[in-house]
Formats: structure tokens, C-alpha cells, sequence
């Protein structure tokens, strides 16, 4: 008698099977363990990890030492798509890549801190389905969002159907209620509409409409102008934001703009100084804002220039950068059990994150590893060094 399901879960061809995993211990290769000539400080980070073997058994290795100290997990796994990620088999048959994903999605939970994340990288091969398993893992109460990154800059006119243009970053947490992400630093861009045309005292301000479709009860009544002009109320089908007693409050604290001749639809003042602490994170991407891949390519031949591989899917170290600006703090740990290039490695050394990479493949050795000497060396120009 086939057994009764009482939840709604993603189900597959083998998924009952589970890889029995014995316990290992990381042994350190000295001849291969590297850091910086001298300590500047004793805050110096000196316990960063690359591991080099499969990720199933190096993750199981790792939960004794690591339960729940993980601030933040970023992975770019084999998109099953037949063209990445050769060492692990990129194409499996899409149970077995199910099946893959499953098993390490589960420990690198358990390693997650509470208050932790973690970030997938993944195209539409796979997204929506790794979307639900990912629920079934980490609870469907844990979603945060789904980040779209827009890795190419220009159409590729041999596409068959449309062109793609983007990946995706899937988004979850260990417990969304303790999990608070970071402000971004603003930049020229974000405060370019900030003028100040009354002279304001307070500064560079901009204005933001004071009605919305919402509907709000007290947000119905009538105004008048600075000129004289009633205002009957909100344009039709809308409200206005806020009460009228809070209306005149911030009319008396001249937070209301008028426009020029006092006498137009009023707009709500927003000054520079209350929101300079740094800007939402959203979940658009654009390239000229975080890089592209053949952005990330260029940074891998420039850190080194005799890498025989370079990965169709890698990744640009800004875009390294906003994951760990969102959801870290200088000193946090974060892991990359699909280290590739080592972009991970690279960006957290350089914004004073510890890491832990691990890769199966070759190139563990002749990239990943010369890559990081540069970083530690300060050698490494290239990335977001010059940022």
C-alpha cells in the first residue's frame, strides 16, 4: 500500500534514496596552507578555509565544527544545463540533480546561523523547481525574495527563441523573523534628485506624491493652498497618505511642497539627511550596477592570466559584493561548498569576511589558490579592489 501524503512536496525518481555519509576529518596541507607575510593586527583573519574534495562529504565534515555559525551561505551550483560545471556532472538527469541538491541544501541549513542566509545562484533550467525543494528545506515561510541579475548586456542574435538575458538569485533564510538585512551605501545616482529650490535649511530634499489607491478612511478631505485654492480632496480613486491632522503638522514643519507658485497639488518633503544611513536593497540588478560575466571573466584573466578554465557561469565580484553588503557585517562567516573561480574567497578577503570554499575540481589548485596569494598579498588589483 503506497504511503498517504499529507503535505505538499516536490517529489522525484529516487528522492527516498539518501547517501550514507561515514564521518571524515579535514586534514590542513601545509605545503598548501598560505597567509600573509605578517599580522597587521590582532583582528587579522588567519583561519579561512579552502577544501578541496567533494562538497556532500567535506559539508558533513564540517557540521561538527560549524553547526549554526554560518552568517551567510552563497552557492552557484551546476545549472543542469550540459555546459558548467563538468565535475559535477552538469546535465545529470534532472532526478539526480534534485537528488544533489537535496542533500547538500540540507546540511548547509543545519550550518546556517539563525539569523543567517543563503543565496542561489541559478537559471530557469532549474529555478522553479529548486524554488519548492528549497521550501520543503528550509520551510516556505522562509522565502525572502527572488533577485533577478541581469548577466549580459547585449541581445545574442543566434538565439533560437529569446534571448536570455538574466540568472536568478534565490533568496531564503534559517529563520526570516531574526534575519534583518543591511541598507545599501548610496551613491551619486541615488542622490541625484535631491535639490534643495526653497533653500531649505534642512537641506537637499525631493517631494513624493501624497495620494495613493490605497484606501486609507481619513484620507478624504479637503485642502487649501498656501494661495487661497481648495483643494476638494484627493485626485478621484485615491487618498491622500495621511490624516489631516498629521497633513497640518508637516505643513506647519514646511515639509509640504507646494511648487514654486504655492499654489499646486501638494507633495510631501523627503531630505537628504533623513535617509543618507543607505538605500533598500531591490531585487532588480542591473549589470552597470553589479557586473557581468564577461566583467567576472576579465577579473579572473587579470588575477591569472595562465588560468587554463574559465567558467561560462562565473560570477563578478560586485555581484559578491551586494550579497555580503545585504547580509554580513565585517568579521562574519560565509561559505561556498561550488567555489568555481573562487569569487567567493576573493570579495570576502577583501570586505574582512571570513570564509570557507570548497572544490572538487583541478583548479582548486592552478586558480582558485594563486587567486587568493594575490588577495592576501594585496596583489590583486583588479574586482572591487579599485572600488
Amino acid at each position: 500500500m503506497a504511503k498517504k501524503k499529507t503535505k505538499l512536496e516536490l517529489t522525484w525518481i529516487g528522492k527516498e534514496n539518501r547517501p550514507k555519509l561515514e564521518p571524515r576529518i579535514l586534514i590542513e596541507d601545509p605545503e598548501k596552507s598560505y597567509h600573509a607575510a605578517q599580522r597587521h593586527s590582532k583582528n587579522d583573519i588567519f583561519d579561512n578555509r579552502l577544501i578541496f574534495g567533494d562538497n556532500l562529504l567535506a559539508l558533513k565534515a564540517l557540521e561538527q565544527e560549524f553547526t549554526g555559525k554560518v552568517k551567510c551561505i552563497y552557492i552557484d551550483p551546476p545549472y543542469n544545463t550540459g555546459s558548467a560545471f563538468t565535475y559535477y556532472d552538469d546535465g545529470v538527469e534532472h532526478s539526480l540533480w534534485l537528488s544533489l541538491m537535496r542533500d547538500r541544501l540540507e546540511i548547509l541549513q543545519r550550518l546556517l546561523r539563525e539569523d543567517g542566509s543563503i543565496w542561489v545562484s541559478i537559471d530557469d533550467n532549474e529555478c522553479h523547481y529548486l524554488k519548492v525543494l528549497m521550501d520543503e528545506v528550509f520551510g516556505r515561510q522562509q522565502y525572502v525574495t527572488c533577485v533577478i541579475w541581469q548577466k549580459v548586456f547585449s541581445p545574442k542574435s543566434t538565439a533560437r527563441h529569446l534571448s536570455e538575458s538574466h540568472d536568478y538569485l534565490l533568496l531564503f533564510a534559517k529563520d526570516k523573523a531574526k534575519w534583518t538585512r543591511n541598507l545599501l551605501p548610496r551613491t551619486e545616482e541615488h542622490n541625484k534628485n535631491y535639490k534643495n529650490p526653497d533653500n531649505d535649511p534642512r537641506g537637499f530634499w525631493t517631494s513624493g506624491d501624497l495620494s495613493a489607491r490605497n484606501y486609507y478612511g481619513a484620507g478624504t478631505y479637503e485642502i487649501t493652498t498656501p494661495k487661497g485654492r481648495v483643494i476638494s480632496g484627493p485626485p478621484k480613486g485615491m487618498y491622500w497618505r495621511v490624516s489631516k491632522e498629521k497633513f497640518l503638522t508637516l505643513d506647519r514643519d514646511k515639509r509640504i511642497w507646494w511648487g514654486k507658485d504655492g499654489d499646486n497639488q501638494p507633495r510631501l518633503k523627503r531630505f537628504l539627511s533623513d535617509v543618507m544611513d543607505g538605500v533598500v536593497p531591490q531585487t532588480i540588478w542591473l549589470h552597470r550596477e553589479v557586473g557581468n560575466t564577461q566583467e567576472a571573466k576579465k577579473e579572473i584573466m587579470a588575477a591569472v592570466p595562465n588560468a587554463v578554465e574559465v567558467f561560462q557561469t562565473t560570477k563578478p565580484e560586485r555581484l559578491l559584493k551586494r550579497i555580503f553588503e545585504i547580509s554580513t557585517d565585517a568579521g562574519n562567516l560565509v561559505l561556498d561548498s561550488f567555489a568555481g573561480s573562487g569569487t567567493t574567497g576573493a570579495v570576502a578577503s577583501k570586505m574582512g569576511r571570513r570564509w570557507i570554499m570548497i572544490e572538487l575540481g583541478e583548479h582548486c589548485h592552478d586558480l582558485i589558490i594563486p587567486r587568493q596569494k594575490k588577495v592576501i598579498d594585496a596583489k590583486d588589483e583588479g574586482g572591487i579592489t579599485k572600488a
